[in-house]
């Protein structure tokens, strides 16, 4: 057995990818019979879990409900010099974050490192393009101080490596396909969202936020409308993006943030998911609309490059091909229902071995290897 302090500052309750990577993470290694301890900040909503450690933090501009964790050098050294862990595992680069690993570093206790965002590049969506080096660097830096960086993807991992960080390995994602399966699919939701079962819905969940590129779901769906007019489109999520998107005059419903078999419901009661973000680490949501059995539309970017063979179990185009994005997602909305339907049982299908115990096992490893040294 393990003891294990994972340091994040998101966890659930909170609702956004990371969050959900880091419960599946924790609550699969306490099954596999280590003892973790999840060191974060106290959450705004909710009260954090039985074996939790909170620490001091504040909230995150932008992003509701999460909070950035001050740091906490002094804190986490007199508690792990009083109940000393095997290893630390840092998820998120904040001030805790780095704490978290210098801390580490200056006991002698191994640590390891999860890259989950890709901070840098949101930079060019808020007018501070300038300062992405910097941010990248600082980024960077964190993880060329711990003994292994897990990331999700091959692709990744490789640009990190290229960019001189050490240890670099790949654990890859998996999604709960029981939770998000077809067979949610609700009639009531669809009326309620105004549609008959024959109306096309396109869905998007995710932050309502300018490095979503949210503007090409719109521009996707107005094409769409062209040859479907009862179409609508669906949002799942909310962000600093909402009022603008919802002073368009399109045939849209605001379902704001879901989770657990709401959000699955919404999965499944919907045709087609319009995915065109850039700044993904990875994108939960990918994996999730292919196991809820949608037509997903996305660039051949983070999981959808390792997910989707393109028309076969979904539609990808090349990453800031905007015409092709278009261009894919009209192909699937005017496509016969039958070829449709096969798109869509081909998704499913093939997130049916992608399974979270895999991931942990993964992850389990990898902590093992950093405490033998």
């Amino acid at each position: 057995m393990l003891t294990i302090d994972i340091v994040s500052e998101t966890a659930p309750p909170e609702v956004n990818g990371v969050a959900m990577t880091v419960g599946h993470l924790v609550e699969g290694m306490r099954s596999r019979g280590h003892h973790v301890t999840l060191v974060r900040p106290r959450p705004t909503a909710g009260a954090p879990g039985r074996d939790d450690v909170t620490v001091r933090g504040l909230p995150l501009p932008g992003y509701p409900g999460v909070r950035f964790g001050l740091p906490a050098v002094g804190f986490l050294r007199r508690r792990w010099r009083a109940e000393r862990p095997d290893v630390v595992h840092v998820v998120t680069e904040g001030p805790l974050g780095w704490s978290a690993v210098l801390c580490a570093r200056s006991l002698g206790i191994p640590v390891t490192s999860g890259f989950h965002t890709n901070f840098d590049h949101y930079s060019t969506h808020y007018g501070f393009g300038w300062l992405r080096p910097m941010i990248a660097a600082y980024l960077r830096g964190l993880h060329r101080k711990t003994g292994a960086t897990l990331v999700p993807t091959s692709a990744l991992a490789a640009e990190l490596a290229g960019a001189g960080v050490p240890g670099v390995r790949v654990v890859g994602r998996g999604v709960d396909t029981d939770l998000f399966n077809p067979a949610r699919r609700s009639p009531a939701l669809r009326r309620s969202w105004g549609v008959a079962e024959s109306d096309l819905v396109c869905l998007y969940v995710g932050r309502l936020a300018a490095e979503k590129n949210l503007a090409l779901v719109e521009r996707s769906f107005a094409e769409i409308r062209r040859s479907h007019p009862s179409a609508r489109l669906v949002w799942v999520g909310d962000g600093p993006s909402r009022e603008a998107l919802a002073s368009r005059q399109l045939p849209q419903h605001f379902a704001g943030w879901r989770r657990d078999a709401e959000l699955a419901m919404h999965y499944a009661s919907a045709d087609v998911f319009l995915f065109p973000s850039l700044t993904e680490t990875y994108g939960n949501v990918v994996a999730e609309a292919m196991a809820s059995g949608l037509g997903v539309i996305a660039y051949r970017s983070a999981a959808a490059a390792e997910l989707i063979v393109d028309g076969e179990n979904g539609l990808s185009v090349p990453a800031g091909d905007e015409r092709a994005f278009v261009a894919a997602a009209l192909r699937f909305a005017d496509a016969p229902p039958s070829w449709q339907r096969d798109l869509r049982h081909a998704a499913r299908r093939s997130m049916l071995s992608r399974r979270w115990d895999q991931v942990v096992a993964s992850f389990e490893t990898v902590l093992r290897e950093a405490v033998v040294g």
